[in-house]
């Protein structure tokens, strides 16, 4: 089952595109596979995978570990999502840009964000699944975020109330993070 892979302005990030077989019956679709991705240019391997259930603007994000670095494909199962990724890399040419895209169940597209990216969502359906092939195991020791609403991001969020986790509204933002020295450990 061919896949695609459409490039964004951020490079790293991209928008998967799997191939969909659907008739009267459903659909059928190859979610990951190791020899594609690799063709891609995609992760060949995924050391964990996770799913969060939310409800409609629910804001989560924008997560990230330094060590070991992880990396995220993200896809939507149930519901409808904004799916942002910003890059948090020093020296980086797109320091601090963001790519966001609606994912849905219906329209089954994923966003790949390598190591050195914020990543977060937005539910915009009645409730959303989300989930997350990772790179890297889970290390809370080594995990942090970036303020959602950090006016230095410039992220357009399709919500006017959001619904925070106490983590999420105190987040640090994009400059303090780089003034942090763990932050060494995203250089371009």
């Amino acid at each position: 089952m061919p896949t695609k892979v459409e490039t964004t302005p951020i490079p790293g990030v991209l928008l998967v595109i799997p191939d969909i077989l659907a008739d009267a019956r459903g659909f059928f679709t190859e979610v990951y596979r190791a020899d594609r991705f690799k063709q891609l240019g995609l992760p060949e391997t995924f050391l964990q995978w996770n799913q969060s259930h939310s409800v409609k603007n629910v804001v989560r994000g924008l997560h990230f570990q330094w060590d070991p670095p992880m990396a995220k494909l993200m896809r939507v199962t149930l519901g409808e999502a904004y799916l942002v990724a910003v890059d948090i890399r020093k020296g980086s040419p797109t320091l601090g840009k963001h790519f966001g895209a609606i994912v849905s169940a219906e329209n089954k597209k994923m966003v790949y964000a390598p190591a050195g990216f914020a990543r977060g969502f937005c539910v915009l359906s009645e409730r959303a699944d989300i989930q997350y092939l990772c790179t890297g195991i889970y290390n809370p020791k080594t995990e942090s975020g970036i303020l959602w609403s950090d006016a230095a991001l410039g992220i357009q969020w399709p919500v006017t109330n959001p619904i925070l986790s106490p983590k999420d509204e105190k987040a640090q933002t994009l400059a303090e993070w780089l003034a942090r020295p763990e932050s060494d450990f995203f250089k371009c």
